[in-house]
């Protein structure tokens, strides 16, 4: 059975009637605490949670535990639920995977078994798929990345200025758990207070125009002097190293050579930067912004980008990535400097 979606996962459950098992797997485990409470939400009565969830790590689950716990009868209530975290782990444990799988094929109508597999364990587990409601939790695109931060500010009690979000996504990055963390922190200072862009400056300590995300666009730019003169203060950025950042600008090039293989065609303006956006949507890269944005920028740089200017930037990049994982911290700005004045000479290299 194929893995259900988040927005299908959400109107489902909504129907008031949870599904006798779960199996959540994929990166992004928030988003996988969050799926849980809701079907914590829908399956249990509050007032009786206590008696009627029990919660444990596969690791430490003994086959004939793990059989007594999936037809246990509720208290008081119509159904209890049974959260086994780690079961990854069951690849190595194969006679608790056997009495899982065998309770899969014939669950009991007053248990929810939700299975939950760890982020560093990428590969969803077929057989679990294929007997639950299974649901893969990837990395969110750009967009519901930023309705995800709106969401967790009203669940903080505060309210967010939507460029104040975009601010806080593009100073902190795409990972959900750096993200709630400044979040939690800006909440404590805007107590009956809409959160500003000086705010979010205040508690991430990058101020507007000087993320990660301008140095990459002043390189492509090939406005040599504001990447230069930013790169000090983007390094010293407590979630942005050199690596991050050639890893920003190699992903954006690959981009831009996208944009201009369609430029060549012949692909001009709004065409150009559709056929680049639903490139976008089907690669669904982690880590960049709006891809609307994305795909407008990309398609502005193509001109100025030929294909040779954009294989020697490649090759520039690449090297400059193998310096940064073979030099000491201290080396890092000299590395990227460099990389900067290299992607002004290529720029200034005559197109063929």
């Amino acid at each position: 059975m194929a893995a259900h979606g988040l927005t299908t996962f959400y109107r489902d459950l909504k129907q008031g009637i949870p599904a006798p098992a779960y199996y959540l797997y994929g990166p992004e485990d928030i988003l996988k605490d969050e799926a849980v409470g809701a079907i914590l939400d829908v399956a249990l009565d509050p007032t009786l949670r206590e008696f009627n969830f029990d919660q444990h790590s596969a690791m430490q689950l003994a086959p004939e535990q793990l059989g007594d716990l999936c037809v246990a009868l509720p208290l008081l209530a119509e159904r209890r639920v049974i959260l086994v975290r780690d079961v990854e782990a069951w690849k190595r444990r194969t006679k608790t995977r056997q009495v899982a799988l065998d309770y899969l094929s014939r669950p009991s109508p007053e248990t929810v078994l939700i299975l939950v597999q760890g982020a560093a364990a990428l590969k969803p587990d077929a057989e679990l798929s294929r007997h639950t409601y299974a649901v893969a939790f990837d990395p969110l695109p750009p967009e519901r990345t930023r309705r995800w931060v709106e969401h967790r500010a009203r669940k903080l009690g505060v309210s967010i200025a939507p460029e104040a979000v975009r601010h806080l996504v593009a100073a902190v990055g795409t990972d959900l758990g750096c993200l709630l963390a400044e979040l939690s922190k800006v909440s404590a200072i805007a107590v009956d207070r809409t959160v500003t862009v000086s705010m979010i400056e205040g508690v991430v300590g990058v101020r507007s125009g000087e993320t990660a995300l301008d140095w990459r666009n002043a390189v492509l730019d090939g406005d040599t002097a504001k990447a230069l003169t930013l790169l000090p203060d983007v390094l010293a950025q407590s979630n942005v190293n050199g690596v991050r950042l050639v890893t920003s600008l190699g992903t954006t090039l690959i981009g831009v050579g996208i944009a201009r293989e369609r430029y060549d065609r012949g692909a001009r303006g709004q065409a150009l930067r559709r056929a680049v956006f639903e490139r976008l949507r089907a690669v669904r890269p982690y880590g960049l912004p709006d891809w609307k944005d994305e795909a407008q920028r990309w398609s502005a740089w193509a001109p100025a980008w030929s294909r040779s200017r954009l294989e020697t930037a490649l090759r520039r990049t690449l090297e400059a990535d193998q310096a940064l994982k073979s030099t000491r911290l201290s080396g890092e700005a000299g590395v990227l400097t460099d990389l900067v004045l290299q992607m002004h000479a290529v720029l200034q290299e005559a197109a063929p």
